[in-house]
């Protein structure tokens, strides 16, 4: 799987786990050159508090494009550290 947005491939990875169908990315399939950290957050029930990332190519931005839970709740262990993406970001 590929996460691209504006010509680049932010995450390549065999290695995805898909919940309510979003792709999560391991941590070191990214390309840490197009991340920046955001002050975002968000929190799921079930998962818990995610923290976001903006994206950055070609000196443009995609706020908040990228999400990961560094301590999720125990339903959703599996993503622990992972990485998804929304914001017009394309997984396939």
């Amino acid at each position: 799987m590929k996460a691209r947005w504006n010509g680049a491939v932010l995450a390549d990875s065999g290695d995805t786990v898909v919940v309510e169908g979003n792709h999560y990315f391991p941590a070191d399939a990214l390309n840490r050159g197009h991340f920046e950290d955001s002050d975002t957050t968000s929190y799921c029930p079930w998962k818990g508090t995610a923290n976001y990332y903006h994206v950055v190519v070609d000196g443009e931005t995609n706020p908040d494009a990228a999400w990961i839970y560094h301590t999720p709740k125990d339903a959703a262990k599996e993503i622990t550290g992972r990485v998804a993406f929304w914001h017009g970001v394309q997984v396939g």
